[in-house]
């Protein structure tokens, strides 16, 4: 599984980095979310597929490889 974030849709709002704290981080300067592990493993799969659901802007994919 790969993690896509589509970052100019990314309203800053840190749901992913709550969720999944291991697979995403927000920037300092303006706060739109970053992707630490794009092939997070799999105990980690939980956390990104409620990300996913909780971004308010849509914007993180969990695509298959």
């Amino acid at each position: 599984m790969r993690v896509e974030l589509d970052e100019p849709k990314c309203v800053a709002a840190g749901q992913c980095v709550v969720v999944a704290p291991d697979v995403f981080d927000q920037r300092d300067e303006d706060g739109v979310a970053v992707v630490l592990e794009e092939h997070p493993a799999a105990e980690l799969l939980d956390g990104v597929r409620e990300a996913v659901a909780v971004c308010p802007a849509a914007a993180i994919r969990l695509a298959e490889l």
